[in-house]
């Protein structure tokens, strides 16, 4: 599934299972309407205590055909180690330039795990060189891509709680994508794996999910929803879109 094609929605994440865990309900609510997605994994995971990167691999394209996702790349900018500089930005540019999404979804501010608040930075920085036509990247073939900047970066909530600027409301997708989080069988809970237990393998984990969507919806009047955080006001041309 690493042909990159053109998509309306291109969700990142530093670590395949980030876009499941924060964001999935969303995509595939809009895979629902008519909308295209890409998904892109900015390193193979293979920090990860449990399962392999073959085995996450294998186990993020399940996922992604779960979600619907037109495409999923996975990046080696390197678990751990990846910095916000020229060649990992380019990294990205490369991906956004060839997929051009109107909309970007991208790792959280700030969060427990390092690798996510940098990725927020790094993706904001991506996406805003990627309309700077100064900047020279190419696509696969060698060829030297258009400048292209997506219209609205919007960034997923993840361990921590960060206090939404838009809930999208996820109730009749929740079921699917809890089915998308459990294709990941090595990282999350199953009582019959053998691997060394983690912070995300236990059962209480997976109901803080469920718990999560419904904290994010419950002040809205949604069943479950999923919060997002804006680095500028979205503009609406009518009022009643707000709602």
């Amino acid at each position: 599934m690493d042909k990159i094609v053109k998509v309306d929605i291109l969700a990142i994440g530093a670590h395949p299972d980030d876009v499941e865990l924060s964001c999935a309900g969303t995509l595939i609510n809009e895979v629902r309407k008519g909308q295209t997605v890409g998904i892109l994994d900015l390193t193979k995971g293979e920090l990860g205590t449990r399962g392999t990167v073959e085995s996450r691999k294998e186990e993020a394209e399940d996922a992604a055909k779960i979600i619907g996702a037109s495409f999923r790349k996975i990046l080696d900018l390197g678990d751990g180690t990846f910095q916000n500089a020229e060649a990992e930005q380019k990294a990205i540019m490369q991906v956004i330039r060839a997929c051009k999404p109107d909309i970007v979804l991208g790792n959280a501010l700030d969060d427990r795990h390092p690798d996510h608040g940098r990725a927020a930075t790094l993706i904001k920085d991506a996406c805003f060189f990627s309309g700077l036509r100064m900047i020279e990247t190419k696509d696969e073939t060698g060829r030297v891509q258009e400048a292209f900047r997506p219209r609205l970066l919007m960034h997923y909530i993840q361990d921590r709680w960060i206090t939404p600027d838009i809930v999208i409301d996820i109730s009749d997708s929740l079921e699917t994508k809890m089915k998308a989080v459990d294709a990941f069988k090595s990282q999350f809970f199953d009582p019959n794996s053998k691997e060394p237990e983690t912070y995300i393998s236990s059962s209480k984990f997976r109901d803080g999910i469920i718990a999560r969507a419904q904290e994010m919806a419950r002040q809205k009047g949604f069943t479950y929803g999923e919060g997002f955080c804006l680095h500028r006001p979205p503009g609406v041309k009518n009022l009643m879109d707000i709602f």
